[in-house]
């Protein structure tokens, strides 16, 4: 068995690379959204030209940028949507949404004070985990069968 592992939301930490790392020697290819906030946020007017109101700047980039992550989703089988700390996700929280609205495996990663906020995305993920670690023992157990220790 293999997995097509897609990794979204917060990008301020190395929670992505604790996982791809924990993950080496399974079967999985990862995916994710493009991780540099600047190009990011200025991919559409850097393609398809400025825009002197910061609605349609952003509007264009988040429909570049929809591209990769519609079809990142797509073909996933099992999406991991992270919460961080420091800024609020609403991206991620709709990535989470929609991966949940096509029927993926959904694997929440945040802290407790956020369950109250996130209560809705949890009830739509298979699994809640606090650590990259515990994502990346998911991830072994549904390939492998074997416990952590």
């Amino acid at each position: 068995m293999s997995l097509n592992v897609y990794l979204s939301g917060e990008i301020h930490t190395d929670w992505r690379e604790q996982i791809i790392a924990g993950a080496e020697g399974l079967d999985i290819t990862f995916t994710a959204p493009v991780t540099d906030h600047a190009a990011s946020d200025d991919c559409g007017v850097a393609i398809l030209g400025a825009e002197d109101n910061k609605y349609w700047h952003d509007h264009k980039g988040a429909m570049v940028n929809a591209i990769r992550t519609r079809k990142g989703l797509a073909e996933a089988d099992v999406v991991v949507v992270r919460f961080g700390e420091k800024y609020r996700q609403w991206n991620a929280a709709f990535d989470a949404g929609y991966a949940a609205a096509l029927g993926k495996s959904l694997i929440v990663l945040q802290q407790p004070d956020d369950d109250h906020a996130l209560k809705e995305v949890d009830a739509a993920a298979l699994a809640v985990a606090r650590e990259p670690s515990q994502v990346v023992e998911i991830l072994r157990y549904v390939l492998t069968g074997k416990l952590p220790g």
